[in-house]
């Protein structure tokens, strides 16, 4: 039976596909106006270091030239006429600059008032009108350096007045009347000259001083100089929205951003050291109106700077609003003023602020709670660490307080609050975790809510078809060919300028035009934007997400949830063990409850991981690792009382048995095991120390948790955690191991336990491969070790006891495997014992040694000949052959003594001459013997 969809589904759909096949004929339209443009003869005066023939195209700037291939680097130009000249007249002015300012100060003196007067006017009046004729005569560059000498001739002029009309007039004064008069004058000469560039951006130059100057003057209070600051800063921010030109534009933000800081920072030090919270009023207002000017501006900024606005009215906030109560309380509780300050600027996303602007204000929140989790962060250090000086004096007795055993200098008094710093914060991440959905739909009006200016709206709108308005903009939008944009989901239909068709896949059409019918606009594009007759715009597309945003978003809502309750239990940890020391709670209270809070981030971790709700992990991954850490701190200070020491371990070893138990199968199961295991082995040192035991003689002890992680592991066999548990009591062994080494016997009896322990592990057939070979290792170990503290120095007693199991497995292995190679068999046992004791043999000065080596030699090399081995052949041979010389060596000299000196000569002349006889027969009895060993294994 087929299925027949609802109306309105098939309408969407057939909407969709129709979005599609428009996307596709205009891309097929583009490809062919860029051909045919590219087919076309090159235009005869081609742009300089265009080379029509690597493409074959039009001219660089015509309409649908394409771009330059791949790296092709423009030739260098000859230095142009017009930067020499701008060169010149830079030279030039500059010149005439430092000629008027020593005539100013230098001169001055050699003329009456009136002259002085008549030349300084003349000039600067020259100077100012001179670049109106250079204008009309095209002349600009040339008026450029003419109008910064008049600048330059302009406030010579204010100083030659001070200097002779009014010497006697205030310093500060006189400067703020002169700039503020300069500024006006050469705001009004630079907006009758528009196209010069200097003048309006010197007017902003000294619109900066008057205020300022005025004050200071005045002998003004500092906070009426942060008025004054705050009011330039207000002119500039002003100037930089509306101002003309981008040169008036930068300079206005250099010097508001400036000005606004340095208001701020008058209000803000004003409000810290205020007396009381009356005198924090009046910088909390300078503050305040502060942030509604930075608000203000961010309304009508662009993306960076509205957010950078929020943020600085943000931080002015909190401290205008938490400045009063923080001055009626406590130095060490001020830090709860400004928390609570900060986190009401969360209220913003109910506000109609724009998106940006209300971002920055976030920003601003979170930056003062993170300034006050920064204050907690010393206590807590201290808290943690402090333990760590119990190492040196272990059992030394219990401390009367909490603070007594962190062993910490910090003024705690100072630190009161902090415990509350982190418990509002868990508290607070708690409650966004609980009731994340409640906490997402209230967020997400600023989250849908529109830019000013990202409406969607025709075409060539401010913001269309711009990052804000939910696309990343496309050289030629806005009635260019090629225009387009990608939406926030999705392909825009052609022509679609900022706006996308719902559910439209893929990237903006190349050349999708917005221009109107008869401009090139396909038939099927209406309105000016070009916009399809069944697109509805891009606050359609904002009211209609499509199925994808909404799965690509899910992931990062499930991980911000996860990082809030990551967060919670983190602070909530921090602020019981800080509440802790800033209380100085007793000892035993102290120990008590740092083992409870690591029962508690245990079952946080357990329960999180096993029920499988929550999608993120961030949850129990974080509480397993507090949890170890708080269990590390627990026991560093359970260290200073034997009683407390055995019940926070034990404790321990219980919390963490019981977690692997109920955690499920995976990572968590394996490290809660694991910390049980070291917690075990702590336990039995404490056992040895308990019963009074030198550290050589508790290191048999210790292997009793190894021996029980072999038997764990025998009874978990393959199960992902017998492996972590087996390795942590390899680590207890070593432990053991290092403890003994101070003392040979027990050292041997250690090293021969492990192996015990290692050859029970070897029964396992997974454990096999490397157990079997480590117990042989630690066998031998002991047994050497046994003999060194014996002090048996026969190196035969040493190698034996590693030759005879060589042996019996490689007799084991060729009956396995016959065609295994002797010297991989017996080589390595033969030779352990054999060439030890020939390196003896050779500086031994009794029989026996050398005899019983011949003997053995022999024996050796006649099995080898019977079974036809070459490694017993050969080393059997070899060590025959060195032992039989060092025994007939004495003879062969006394015999060479008594022979005549001419003899040896002539017995090697003899030998090679019967050896060059019968060379190829020796020849033939090397190969058959060469032959013959080969064919042995």
């Amino acid at each position: 039976m087929e299925h027949v969809p609802p109306p309105a589904e098939e309408l969407a759909r057939l909407d969709r596909e129709l979005a599609e096949l428009d996307a596709r004929r205009a891309q097929l339209l583009t490809r062919r106006a860029w051909l045919l443009a590219a087919l076309r003869p090159p235009a005869p005066t081609a742009a300089p270091g265009w080379n029509p023939s690597a493409w074959g195209a039009p001219a660089a700037g015509r309409a649908g030239a394409p771009a330059q291939p791949w790296g092709y680097v423009p030739p260098k130009q000859p230095s142009a006429p017009r930067s020499a000249q701008n060169v010149l007249l830079t030279l030039g002015g500059l010149l005439l600059t430092v000629a008027a300012v020593a005539f100013t100060l230098v001169s001055w003196g050699s003329m009456g008032i009136g002259g002085r007067s008549a030349v300084l006017a003349a000039v600067t009046v020259a100077a100012l009108a001179a670049p109106a004729v250079l204008l009309r005569r095209g002349l600009t560059a040339t008026a450029e350096a003419l109008a910064a000498l008049a600048l330059v001739l302009t406030l010579l002029d204010a100083y030659a007045v001070h200097a002779v009309a009014a010497p006697d007039t205030d310093g500060l004064g006189f400067t703020a009347v002169a700039a503020a008069g300069l500024a006006a004058l050469w705001t009004a000469y630079g907006l009758a000259l528009g196209k010069l560039h200097l003048p309006l951006p010197a007017a902003v130059v000294l619109a900066q001083w008057p205020l300022l100057f005025g004050a200071w003057a005045a002998g003004a209070p500092a906070l009426v100089v942060g008025w004054a600051l705050l009011a330039t800063a207000v002119l500039d921010g002003a100037i930089a929205l509306w101002g003309k030109g981008t040169g008036v534009r930068v300079t206005a933000c250099v010097g508001g951003s400036v000005m606004a800081f340095s208001a701020l920072m008058v209000g803000l030090t004003l409000s810290v050291t205020a007396s009381g919270p009356l005198g924090a009023l009046a910088p909390g207002a300078l503050l305040l109106t502060a942030a509604a000017a930075a608000l203000a501006g961010a309304w009508r900024a662009p993306r960076g700077f509205a957010r950078a606005g929020g943020v600085v009215a943000g931080l002015a906030v909190v401290a205008a609003v938490g400045g009063v109560p923080a001055a009626a309380v406590p130095e060490g509780w001020a830090v709860l003023a400004y928390l609570s300050a900060g986190l009401a600027l969360t209220a913003v996303v109910r506000t109609r602020l724009p998106r940006n602007a209300a971002i920055g204000v976030l920003v601003a929140s979170a930056a003062v709670v993170a300034g006050a989790l920064a204050g907690a962060l010393p206590g807590l250090a201290a808290v943690l660490l402090g333990p760590v000086t119990l190492l040196s004096d272990v059992w030394a007795g219990s401390p009367e307080g909490f603070r007594a055993g962190l062993g910490s200098t910090l003024p705690w008094t100072g630190l009161a609050a902090a415990p509350v710093v982190l418990a509002v914060s868990a508290g607070l991440l708690g409650a966004a975790y609980r009731w994340w959905p409640s906490l997402a739909r209230i967020a997400a009006p600023l989250i849908a809510r529109e830019e000013p200016g990202s409406g969607g709206g025709p075409a060539g709108a401010p913001g269309a078809g711009t990052p804000e308005a939910g696309g990343a903009a496309v050289p030629g939008a806005g009635g260019e060919p090629g225009a387009g944009t990608a939406g926030t989901v999705g392909m825009p239909a052609p022509g679609a300028s900022g706006a996308e068709a719902p559910g439209a896949p893929g990237a903006a059409a190349p050349g999708a035009s917005g221009a109107p019918h008869g401009t090139g606009a396909p038939w099927y594009a209406g309105g000016r934007a070009g916009t399809p007759w069944y697109a509805g715009g891009a606050s359609a597309a904002r009211r209609r997400p499509s199925g994808a945003a909404l799965r690509g978003a899910a992931p990062d809502r499930a991980a911000l949830r996860g990082a809030a309750g990551a967060g919670a239990a983190v602070l909530g940890w921090g602020a019981l063990l800080l509440a802790g020391a800033v209380l100085d709670v007793p000892y035993a209270v102290a120990v008590a409850g740092e083992t409870v809070l690591v029962a508690g981030l245990l079952a946080l971790a357990v329960r999180r991981a096993g029920n499988g709700r929550d999608p993120s992990a961030a949850v129990p991954v974080t509480a397993l690792v507090v949890a170890l850490a708080g269990a590390v701190s627990a026991g560093l200070l359970s260290l200073a009382s034997e009683g407390a020491s055995y019940a926070v371990f034990g404790a321990l070893v219980a919390l963490f048995a019981g977690a692997a138990v109920r955690a499920g199968a995976g990572v968590e199961r394996a490290v809660f095991a694991v910390a049980a295991t070291v917690g075990g082995t702590v336990l039995t040192g404490f056992a040895g120390r308990s019963l009074g035991l030198a550290p050589h003689e508790a290191s048999p002890l210790i292997l009793l948790v190894p021996a029980l992680t072999v038997l764990f592991g025998a009874r978990l066999r393959r199960n992902p955690v017998a492996l972590p548990v087996e390795l942590t009591g390899a680590l207890g062994a070593l432990v053991a191991v290092a403890l003994a080494v101070p003392d040979a016997p027990f050292l041997a009896l250690v090293l021969a336990l492990c192996g015990v322990l290692a050859a029970g592990a070897a029964v396992r057939p997974e454990r096999r491969p490397v157990a079997a070979y480590l117990a042989a290792a630690l066998f031998v170990l002991a047994t050497w070790v046994r003999l060194a503290a014996s002090e048996v120095s026969f190196p035969e007693a040493y190698t034996l006891p590693v030759t005879v199991p060589a042996l019996v497995v490689g007799f084991l292995r060729r009956r396995k495997d016959p065609e295994a190679s002797s010297w991989t068999a017996y080589g390595p046992g033969l030779a352990a014992t054999l060439l030890p004791s020939l390196a003896v043999a050779w500086t031994d000065p009794d029989w026996q040694r050398p005899l019983l080596l011949g003997v053995s030699a022999l024996v050796i090399t006649l099995l080898g000949a019977r079974y036809r081995l070459q490694a017993l052949l050969l080393l059997g041979g070899a060590v025959l052959a060195l032992d039989g010389l060092h025994e007939l060596a004495p003879y062969v000299v006394q015999v060479a003594g008594a022979l005549p000196r001419w003899l040896p000569p002539a017995l090697a002349g003899l030998l090679l001459l019967v050896v060059g006889a019968t060379y190829e027969q020796r020849l033939r009895d090397a190969r058959r013997l060469k032959d013959a060993l080969g064919r042995m294994r």
